[in-house]
């Protein structure tokens, strides 16, 4: 690994500063990143990847940074899922953005490939500013590669002229979805996508995993458990609640149907606060509660910044992941799309502790646990949503049977690789 990361930013990548020392800052001392200052390279220009409900807000970020560093920046939207991929095949041909956004769970896969520059230049800036999570889940292999931007999971949102108080319990959620499901009006109790993140309730909150050790083993397969049956099985008695086969229950389709007054309760993270403030009158509360009497636990994960390795511009781009990353623009983003602050003294701020919509998130936050960060992950995902699919669509499906299925092919998935 530390031969790719020095072939990819040795000579042609490494910071050009003029004056600078042997950590590429400008400057004569050697106090630290943090005491003295990078200078951008001549001419450097940035382009930016940032998923539709960040773009916005990452134009006026791009706008104060020219304004201050004089380099201008041009903000491109890609979905947030595919951006990893993107800088595999765009990043070797100098195709990719210069600063990217990467969920935790992909940093492992990206350094193993040579694709990233670790956070050197602000890492003890970086280190005392953010909350430690962040800071591990932006580290891989003792390396801090990321600039945290935020912390999320996500929770339930329901339309308080439906439900003046959110259910507690999935039986109260059954009970209310019997009174006001109405498919041939397009009204719903409750959605939510179908897809390993958001189903994962159903998995944790049976004392079921995905590996062992705390996501850490992955030799240790959890997924075809006694709890992880438990909890599918569940599942699917839920199946009258939501009449709608799973691959039809998408982001656009439950976010239009909320924004409508059409869906009472949407489970969704605190980057849809943007999309419903202005149409709904909602709340956010915690998931409902397991039979077992429990709190549902979500996944949650960390968003951060990082730099491109292959980038033109390395100090121009370190210089940017650290002024989008910082306090005050981590508190901004908080104000214009719902994002949970990284950042410890911005998550002391107020308007975050104070904030009845954030402080939903915040408690769920604390029943949540971070979605594994080894790469063999990625061979986990597209079969486990292929269960859960098969599990809802067929109410007669065995779930043993094919929990065990969608293990063998996640094995041989990571035997692959």
């Amino acid at each position: 690994m530390a031969a790719a990361m020095t072939a990819c930013s040795g000579t042609s990548n490494g910071p050009e500063v003029s004056n600078k020392n042997s950590n590429g800052v400008a400057g004569g001392n050697e106090q630290g990143a943090e005491e003295e200052e990078l200078v951008p390279e001549e001419g450097a220009k940035l382009v930016v990847w940032e998923s539709k409900e960040q773009v916005d807000y990452m134009k006026k970020i791009g706008k104060a940074f020219e304004e201050k560093y004089g380099v201008p920046v041009a903000v491109e939207e890609l979905a947030g899922g595919e951006q990893g991929a993107r800088l595999a095949t765009d990043g070797p041909s100098k195709l990719a953005a210069d600063i990217l956004t990467l969920p935790h769970d992909q940093i492992g896969q990206a350094v193993k490939a040579g694709l990233l520059l670790p956070n050197d230049a602000f890492e003890e800036e970086t280190r005392a500013a953010m909350v430690e999570a962040a800071i591990q889940a932006s580290t891989y292999d003792g390396v801090l590669y990321g600039y945290p931007k935020s912390v999320e999971t996500y929770a339930m949102f329901y339309n308080k002229d439906l439900l003046p108080e959110a259910p507690e319990t999935w039986e109260e959620v059954a009970a209310f979805a019997k009174t006001y499901n109405a498919p041939g009006q397009n009204k719903y109790a409750i959605m939510w996508e179908f897809v390993g993140y958001y189903t994962y309730p159903f998995i944790g909150s049976f004392d079921g995993y995905i590996f062992g050790k705390d996501n850490t083993d992955p030799s240790d397969m959890g997924l075809n458990g006694e709890g992880t049956v438990e909890g599918f099985e569940f599942l699917q008695s839920l199946r009258p609640i939501l009449p709608m086969d799973a691959a039809d229950v998408t982001y656009d389709v439950k976010t239009q149907l909320f924004q409508e007054g059409k869906l009472a309760m949407n489970i969704d993270g605190p980057w849809s606060v943007g999309a419903f403030k202005d149409d709904v009158n909602f709340g956010v509360a915690v998931l409902p509660k397991a039979p077992n009497g429990n709190p549902t636990t979500s996944f949650s994960g960390v968003k951060s910044y990082y730099v491109n390795s292959y980038t033109n511009y390395p100090v121009a781009a370190r210089l940017f992941a650290h002024f989008a990353s910082s306090k005050e623009n981590q508190l901004k983003n908080y104000e214009q799309t719902g994002a949970i602050p990284a950042h410890k003294e911005a998550g002391e701020d107020p308007m975050i502790k104070n904030d009845p919509i954030i402080s939903g998130f915040f408690e769920q936050f604390k029943h949540s646990v971070p979605m594994p960060a080894l790469s063999e992950i990625n061979a986990v995902w597209d079969p486990l949503r292929a269960a859960f699919m098969t599990i809802w669509d067929n109410p007669s499906a065995d779930v043993k049977q094919t929990l065990d299925q969608t293990v063998a092919t996640i094995k041989a998935g990571m035997q692959s690789k």
